[in-house]
């Protein structure tokens, strides 16, 4: 079950879709459901419309506005030798649907700071 529809994407793109990329983006938007069940159940249906909306246009989008892939972190070209270099950030790549440290917080979830030294002794239940 989706968390956004067509319309959500399309009214966020500020675009109209294609029936062809209507189809696409409606399967993505499923399979960004089962990602975000299985990151965060529990989060609110608003919050599960916007990262899935978030995560189906980075998937889809070629660029960002000024020619850069939606999440890259970093990048460079050249001139008349005709070079190009992205890295995309996040453990995501290009048309792959993943969430980023954004959707991340939004869910809830992402890094946690702790530690557990294993020279300390945990006491076991029912000890004293």
């Amino acid at each position: 079950m989706a968390y956004a529809t067509v319309d959500d994407l399309q009214d966020r793109m500020a675009q109209t879709l294609s029936a062809e990329e209507e189809t696409v983006c409606a399967s993505l938007l499923d399979d960004a459901a089962a990602l975000i069940d299985a990151y965060a159940p529990d989060a609110s249906e608003e919050i599960k419309k916007i990262v899935s909306c978030r995560m189906v246009i980075r998937a889809v989008s070629d660029s960002g506005m000024d020619g850069t892939p939606i999440g890259a972190t970093q990048g460079s070209t050249a001139g008349l030798g005709y070079s190009q270099s992205w890295t995309i950030g996040s453990g995501g790549a290009m048309g792959e649907l993943y969430l980023g440290k954004t959707e991340k917080k939004l869910l809830g979830v992402g890094n946690k700071i702790g530690s557990y030294s294993p020279l300390e002794e945990v006491p076991c239940a029912g000890s004293q």
